[in-house]
């Protein structure tokens, strides 16, 4: 079949095969790049530009403008442009309206700090390309006013990712329309994250964490809070962080750090009685640095807020921080509610057998009906009747 398709197309022309993949629906045009060398190069081709810093916001509108996602081998999908004593932004348009914009090279020493703003709603130029979702990587100090230019241009942008951005301290994000998902990663040095964002659904953080201002009261549907590093300010308080729990106790899908748990949540909602639910909550995922028995009262004391959750993963990760005072001691065992949907435990990371049928056997006694399934990190599944049945 291979020889037959390069049989075929062996003597068109370039841009016949580009005209004939603009008929393929954007899922399948890009899998042509699978049948021979000709092809992929075809799907490779890079445009090379070159200029100074303040040519680059420019450079990539007319790279958008060019592009055309119905005959997407008209012109490159990627750009390399060139500037400023070998500095080089590597832009790449992928299907479905994605773009990334890579700064990362020639940045490597640059660690001097900046603050970023990004304010979707304010458009400086005439909308390009119909980008919806932008992967932002590496924006040091000198490219970061490019940045926010072509940010504020993509009118039409639903989901934006931005990692690795070292020296990052402050970062400001306006998007009161069309912004769903919002992705930040690695970005070690950021002290300060305020968001304008009220149609946001979905919201990922991973990296040590920052006084988060969520100015309008969104709610997430996911919220994946991965602050497994610590705190970014040592002065954040438990009030500092009670905008962000508003936004959250709606979610459908949860992670979150035991010492978060500990130390931002639960004196903020202790005094409540039990008025505070996370009532819509389906799937946790709960990240934890001990693996012992009496770790497992925060875990306890956080699941009876949650009564209509079906999946539970608990990780346990050596490396994650852990408060110096841990309230765990002092969250009293009381009558847990029971969980009367949850169908799958899965523990990760226990390296002690006893230890992780211990925590099984915790987590069994909140079920009611038909017991869960329980995953051990080994990836195997417990004898859950047995193992209710044992005293330990």
């Amino acid at each position: 079949m291979k020889e037959i398709v390069e049989d075929v197309f062996t003597y068109l022309p370039d841009e016949i095969i580009g005209c004939i993949v603009s008929f393929l629906p954007n899922e399948y045009s890009l899998q042509t790049s699978l049948i021979s060398t000709r092809w992929r190069n075809l799907w490779n081709q890079i445009l090379v530009k070159h200029g100074t810093i303040h040519d680059i916001t420019t450079a990539v509108a007319q790279f958008l403008t060019n592009f055309d996602e119905f005959d997407p081998l008209k012109q490159p999908r990627k750009l390399q442009f060139h500037f400023d004593d070998n500095n080089l932004l590597s832009a790449a348009i992928a299907t479905n309206s994605k773009l990334l914009l890579d700064f990362s090279f020639g940045n490597k020493k640059l660690e001097r700090e900046y603050q970023l703003e990004f304010k979707l709603n304010n458009l400086v130029l005439p909308p390009t390309f119909f980008v919806k979702s932008l992967t932002l990587k590496s924006i040091s100090y000198l490219t970061s006013e490019v940045a926010s230019s072509i940010v504020s241009n993509l009118e039409h942008l639903e989901t934006l990712m931005i990692t690795d951005c070292c020296g990052l301290q402050s970062l400001f994000i306006e998007s009161e329309r069309k912004l769903h998902k919002l992705t930040i990663l690695d970005c070690l040095q950021l002290k300060s994250l305020h968001l304008r964002t009220s149609k946001l659904k979905s919201f990922r953080y991973c990296g040590p964490l920052p006084r988060i201002w969520p100015e309008s009261h969104f709610n997430l549907r996911h919220a994946n809070l991965d602050f497994r590093q610590g705190l970014s300010c040592s002065d954040l308080k438990a009030q500092d962080f009670d905008e962000t729990l508003l936004t959250i106790k709606n979610s459908e899908i949860l992670t979150l750090c035991q010492w978060t748990f500990e130390v931002l949540i639960w004196p903020s909602i202790s005094p409540l009685s039990g008025s505070f639910t996370f009532y819509k909550l389906r799937e946790l995922c709960w990240i934890g640095n001990h693996e012992n028995e009496n770790s497992i009262n925060a875990l306890l004391s956080f699941l009876q807020l949650c009564p209509a959750l079906e999946q539970l993963i608990v990780m346990i990760d050596p490396k994650c921080y852990s408060a110096p005072k841990s309230n765990s001691g002092s969250m009293k065992e009381t009558k847990y509610i029971e969980l009367k949907q949850l169908n799958l435990i899965k523990l990760m990371g226990f390296t002690n057998s006893m230890n992780e049928i211990s925590v099984a056997k915790k987590l069994i006694e909140l079920a009611k009906g038909k017991l869960p399934k329980i995953e051990t990190s080994c990836g195997s599944y417990l004898d859950v009747m047995s193992i209710s049945c044992c005293d330990f």
